[in-house]
This record gives C-alpha cells, sequence and structure tokens, in this order.
C-alpha cells in the first residue's frame, strides 16, 4: 500500500538511468551503468576486488587507517582518513575495528518485539544462488556433476521448480541460516551449488518439462547473495515498533518501506514457505543515529549492517533502502569533514536541519520533512503558468474492467465538501452495486482503512450507463480518498487512456509476489496490524477509471512547485498543465532583475513503479508522465537552456556565465496526448553548488 514510494536521490538516478538503457533487466548492462556512474565522478577513487584486512586506530575509539589487498594486481594499499563507511555487508571494518554488533535475533522481552522469539538464537537469513537459463532452439543435453544434489525430494517444496522461472525469481533456493554467515560462506556456496545443478538436472532430466527439452543453463553465480551476518550497533537501534507504527523521528534521513520479510533458518530444506513477509501501512522513517557506530567514533554503517534489531533488519535490509541509507552517511560524511565534525556530531538539531535540508535538495526524500531552501530564488518569484489542469473528466476511451475485484480512484481532494463523482458502468443484469469513501487514518498512508461513507444503489442491465456518487461529506484536510466500487461479477466499469501525475486506480487483491492473500491477517498478539491491500496493476495495464468530478478537481496549482516537496503524500505536489494546452508554459517574474547561474527542475518518472533493476523488465525505456522536451527562456526571450531527450527525474542546469533576469520561462512539451505536461519542483539559485 505504498504508492509513490520509489526511493529519491542517488538511487533514483540508477534506476531510472537503468530503466532507459536496459528495459530487459539485463544484469551485465546494469554492472556497466553502475561502472560508468563510478568512473564519471573525478573524486571517487575505486579499488575492485581489494579486501580490508586489518585495522590500525588512533585509539580505541578511532580509526586511523585500513590495509587492502587486490589478488587481481598483487598490490597492497593503506588508506588513511579522518572518516570510514563500513558498508560491506559483513561489517568487516566495524568488526576489525572493535564497533559493538549483534548476530542472530534478540528475544521477545529484551526490545518488546511481539515477532521476535521467546528466547534470543543464531538464526539467520540464509544466502541465495542465481541461475539463468535459455532456450536455444534444439535440443541440449546436460549431465549433472557428481556434487549435484540427487534427491530433489529432499527440497519439500520442490514441486514448485519450473522451467520458467530462473534468476531472483528463484530467490528462495536460500542455505545457511543455522551456520556461520561469515566464516562459512564458501561451505554454504557449495550447499547452494549443489541444489542449483539438482534443480536444473530435475528439469532436465526427470521427463516432467518436456518444454525444457531445448533448454541450457547459461550462467551459475560465483558467489551467493547474503541476506544476513552481523549488525553493528548506534546510538538508536530500529526495531519493529518502529517500522509497524511509523515513529518519528528528529533525525529522520531517509525511510523504509518493504515487508518486515523474515525467513526459515533452514531456506529451501525448510518445510514452512520461503519467507513470511508482513506489512505496515506505510512507510517508515530511518534516523541518522542508526547510520552510525555508537563506540567507533569516526565510522559510519551502512548497507544492511545498520543499527537495526532482527525482526527490523527483515525490512532494512533491501537494496534500494540501503542505498538510500547510504546516500544520507555520504552527505553528512562530507558535512562532518568540512567543519570538522564527527558522526554523532551532527544530531545536534541545527547540524541535522541542514544535512536533512541537504539531503532534500539531492532529491532524497524524508517523510514528513519538506525543503526550505532560503537561498532558492524561485520562492520569492511569481508563478504564472499557461493553464492548469481543472480534472472535470477522464473519458471512457479505454477497455472496460470487470469488478471482479474492488476497485477504486485515488483521487487527491483538498478539503471541505466531497465533489460528486460519476463512473460509467456496463450491467449484465440486475443487481445492487456497492460503493464506498475511504481515506487513511495516518497522513501521508494510503492504506484506506478508513470508511467515510457508504451507498448503495439499485442498476437495470444495460450498457453505458452512469453511476452517481454524492457522499455528502465534508473532508477536515486536504487528502487522497479512495472512490470504491466494491466487486460485483455483474458490473463491469469503463476505463479511460489518459494518465495523470498524482492520480491512479487500484484494486483490492492479491499480488502473489509479496502476500498470499488480499488481505493480510496477522498472528494474535504479533503486533502486526490486519488490513486490506490496495494496489495498482502495473502498465501497460492498470488504465484509470473513467469518470467525471463536479467540480473539477483543482489540486495542481503551480504555487506547489516550491513547497519543497517532490512526489504525491498528502496532495499530489504539482502543477499539471491542461491537456488541451498546445505550449504548457510556466513563467517566474521577480519584482527586481535576480542573478541566476543554477535553475533545477524536478518531473514525475513515476516514484510509483519500482524500477527492479534487473530480470523483470519494464514496459517502456521513459515513465510516461515524464516531460521529454523542454527549454528555459529569460526575460529577453534567450535561450538558457533546452533538452530534447530528457528521461531523468531530476535536471540541473547550469547558467554559464549567470544571468540577470526579472524573468524566467519554462516551456515544457506534453508527454504525449493522453499525458499532460506536469513538473514537481522548480528552483532557482544564483550560482552553481
Amino acid at each position: 500500500n505504498n504508492r509513490w514510494a520509489r526511493e529519491g536521490g542517488v538511487i533514483d538516478e540508477l534506476l531510472v538511468e537503468n530503466a532507459y538503457r536496459n528495459p530487459e533487466g539485463n544484469p551485465v548492462l546494469l554492472d556497466s551503468l553502475l561502472l560508468d556512474k563510478v568512473t564519471a565522478e573525478p573524486n571517487l577513487t575505486l579499488l575492485l576486488n581489494t579486501a580490508v584486512y586489518e585495522v590500525e586506530k588512533h585509539d580505541a575509539e578511532t580509526i586511523r587507517s585500513v590495509r587492502a589487498f587486490c589478488s587481481q594486481n598483487s598490490t597492497l594499499y593503506i588508506v588513511d582518513a579522518p572518516l570510514f563507511c563500513d558498508a560491506s555487508g559483513d561489517g568487516v571494518l566495524g568488526f576489525l575495528a572493535g564497533a559493538a554488533f549483534r548476530i542472530g535475533s534478540e528475544s521477545r522481552d529484551e526490545l518488546g518485539e511481539a515477532l521476535a522469539p521467546v528466547k534470543p538464537n543464531g538464526d539467520l537469513l540464509g544466502h541465495s544462488l542465481f541461475f539463468y537459463t535459455k532456450d536455444t532452439g534444439r535440443p541440449v543435453q546436460f549431465v549433472p556433476p557428481h556434487f549435484a544434489l540427487d534427491d530433489i525430494r529432499r527440497i519439500p517444496r520442490y514441486r514448485r521448480f519450473n522451467s520458467r522461472e530462473h534468476g531472483c525469481q528463484l530467490w528462495w533456493i536460500e542455505y545457511g541460516g543455522r551456520l556461520d554467515t561469515v566464516h562459512e560462506t564458501e561451505t554454504i556456496k557449495w550447499e547452494l551449488w549443489k541444489i542449483v545443478y539438482g534443480v536444473w538436472n530435475h528439469i532436465k532430466n526427470s521427463g516432467e518439462f518436456p518444454e525444457a527439452k531445448t533448454m541450457t543453463l547459461e550462467w551459475v553465480g560465483m558467489i551467493p547473495g547474503k541476506r544476513e551476518s552481523r549488525r553493528f550497533e548506534g546510538d538508536y537501534m530500529l526495531t519493529q515498533q518502529d517500522l509497524v507504527e511509523q515513529r518519528p523521528h528528529d533525525d529522520a534521513v531517509s525511510y523504509g518501506g518493504w515487508a518486515i520479510d523474515l525467513h526459515p533458518a533452514d531456506g529451501v530444506y525448510s518445510p514452512e514457505p520461503g519467507c513470511a513477509q508482513w506489512h505496515t501501512k506505510g512507510v517508515y522513517p530511518i534516523p541518522f543515529r542508526s547510520l552510525y557506530s555508537r563506540n567507533i567514533k569516526n565510522l559510519f554503517i551502512a548497507g544492511r549492517i545498520i543499527s537495526a534489531s532482527h525482526v527490523a533488519f527483515g525490512s532494512t535490509r533491501v537494496m534500494a533502502t540501503c542505498a538510500h541509507n547510504a546516500q544520507a552517511v555520504g552527505m553528512a560524511a562530507a558535512l562532518c569533514l568540512r567543519e570538522n565534525l564527527r558522526p554523532a556530531d551532527l544530531v545536534e538539531p541545527g547540524r541535522m536541519h541542514r544535512l536533512q535540508q541537504q539531503l532534500l535538495r539531492a532529491g532524497q526524500f524524508i517523510p514528513g520533512l519538506a525543503l526550505g531552501d532560503p537561498e532558492d530564488l524561485a520562492r520569492s518569484a511569481t508563478l504564472s503558468p499557461s493553464s492548469r489542469l481543472r480534472l472535470g473528466r477522464l473519458p471512457a476511451d479505454g477497455p472496460g474492467v470487470a469488478l471482479d475485484v474492488p476497485r477504486a480512484m485515488l483521487l487527491p481532494m483538498p478539503a471541505g465538501p466531497m465533489p460528486r463523482v460519476t463512473f460509467t458502468v456496463d450491467v449484465h443484469q440486475p443487481t445492487m452495486l456497492h460503493v464506498e469513501l475511504r481515506a487513511s487514518q495516518r497522513p501521508g498512508n494510503f492504506t484506506p482503512d478508513v470508511t467515510l461513507a457508504t451507498q448503495t444503489i439499485r442498476l437495470l442491465a444495460g450498457e453505458n450507463q452512469d453511476v452517481v456518487l454524492d457522499f455528502e461529506t465534508r473532508l477536515d484536510r486536504a487528502q487522497y480518498v479512495f472512490v470504491c466500487l466494491l466487486a460485483n461479477p455483474q458490473v463491469g466499469v469503463r476505463t479511460t487512456t489518459r494518465r495523470i501525475t498524482g492520480v491512479l486506480s487500484a484494486a483490492q487483491h492479491c499480488n502473489r509476489a509479496v502476500a498470499t492473500s488480499s488481505v493480510q491477517q496477522p498472528p494474535p498478539d504479533s503486533g502486526i496490524d490486519r488490513f486490506e491491500f490496495w494496489h495498482p496493476e502495473r502498465r501497460p495495464g492498470g488504465q484509470n477509471l473513467a469518470l467525471s468530478i463536479v467540480p473539477p478537481l483543482d489540486v495542481f496549482e503551480a504555487e506547489s512547485l516550491t513547497n519543497g516537496i517532490a512526489r504525491p503524500t498528502e496532495r499530489p505536489n504539482a502543477w499539471v498543465a491542461d491537456f488541451d494546452d498546445p505550449a504548457p508554459t510556466l513563467t517566474l517574474r521577480w519584482r527586481k532583475p535576480q542573478t541566476i547561474g543554477q535553475i533545477e527542475l524536478l518531473f514525475d518518472t513515476d516514484f510509483d513503479h519500482p524500477l527492479e533493476s534487473v530480470l523483470m523488465g519494464h514496459p517502456e525505456r521513459v515513465m510516461p508522465f515524464c516531460v521529454r522536451q523542454f527549454r528555459v527562456l529569460d526575460g529577453r526571450g534567450q535561450v538558457l537552456a533546452e533538452c530534447s531527450d530528457n528521461h531523468q527525474t531530476r535536471r540541473t542546469l547550469r547558467i554559464e556565465p549567470a544571468v540577470t533576469t526579472a524573468e524566467l520561462r519554462i516551456e515544457l512539451t506534453a508527454p504525449c496526448p493522453h499525458v499532460p505536461a506536469g513538473l514537481f519542483a522548480v528552483r532557482c539559485f544564483e550560482s552553481s553548488r
């Protein structure tokens, strides 16, 4: 239920670029993209295949240098630095430096976590090893190595194997949760090789999969993917309660939103399901105090080893969350270096505010915080758009969908009376249609756990009928509402081809990739909430429902561009031009001329689309809401910057030499006739920074 929740900042830049270059999800191309981005940065020194093995310290609390060896060039490296970050997964540096850490599960009583075991134990999440297959178009034989698993029935879930799934679709080929996942990784790898080759032998040679006759084993991983080993202690340890209750933190610098995703320690050999995923009702903040060591004073911690309990780690360990945290660490390190500080010094409110503002400026999203940059000249400008969308109608020009499950439109509403909403339906035989108006109890969430109003409508058989919903309800604050049409097999609802920033349809059904039911049903006394899952269908499906709104929805104003929030939260936080605007333009005017050396534009690359990096693939290279062509002109009509192939979220335009003007004009081209031009933010600064 986490809408528009994809991470921002550097990881967003990488994932958006990967979708553009690599929509098929080729992992080799992802690797090349990461190398491309790193080598393009002149201030980064990249030492591949280089392992830290020794630490020198100034004193018991401070690291002085690390020694590392690269076997590829037989070179020893000694790196001195005032600050270090361990994002190694196993906490190699932190362990050698004597940083406090934990391994295994805490007891239920220690942290009050209902999902924790009664007694502490050493159970861990295991390793996984991937393999890839391909169809060669001709018969291919497979002779298994002698170490391949010879009895596939040793895997209780072996009937789930098939010839279609490979790569990360088989994440549940997992092992090692009862071993030392640091020092026995090679042992775990050999067991996983045994399993993988045994699985492929079963698929190729059991006779149960005749379609595999022409398939070959293209690749098997050399290094297993490791989920859990050490977790290091910071000045704050995230717990189950932080996640489920979405507890606020004054030093929040990041957020998480993956399920509490815990796996059986026996992995693939366990008779239990491969995972137990318990979702929260929304995203949760991650505090800076969890991103540095409590006893090694110049050591940041990032990646999956941050300060979290075993239960909370089930959510914080996933890679996009790790990346978002690590951007916070990187910017914190820069601030510490400039001001000669140690990590814990940044918790002081004034310093933390500066760090948070710098992160927001760089595209990071921090729940509940908005950018308020006093140097942003756009905040003092008068914003004049050529038009703005007043959403009164989405025409019924798309395919019809059956109400086989409950369906809804997720609409951003201002405070005040709820407008009248009309849908277009086809009715197979006379019936009663139940509808509900729902909202989220907690501001910023997208779990429709509060019912504001209900209606029951009598329908006669026939096509192209209007269903008029007049809830006569007042909303006490600006918020998203779900206008829900409950399931009825006798009714179909018309859709539209039009898509709009901050507006989408959702359905209440089971997403088999992350759940076993359309309703989360936690065990009693687990500390987990029961609630329904409502989520969009992924493109190219997932059309909006055709509708009309009276009075039209007027929430896409240009003033949103300077409110400091660059994604939908309780409102769209975007300026969207009218569908019929032939030349969407935003004009910024100041009372007196301003000197402008840098302009930042933030576009809509659909933060609701998760942008998985490999294998799963994406239906388009450029997100459909993203403005691809734009130009910026000064008050005299001189073109300061232009772009004809944009696909990124954040564009920084450096104006050299800086221009002095009392007016800027930003001209946009709509992405396509079915998607109006939109923009999340515009910022102007006197000089580049």
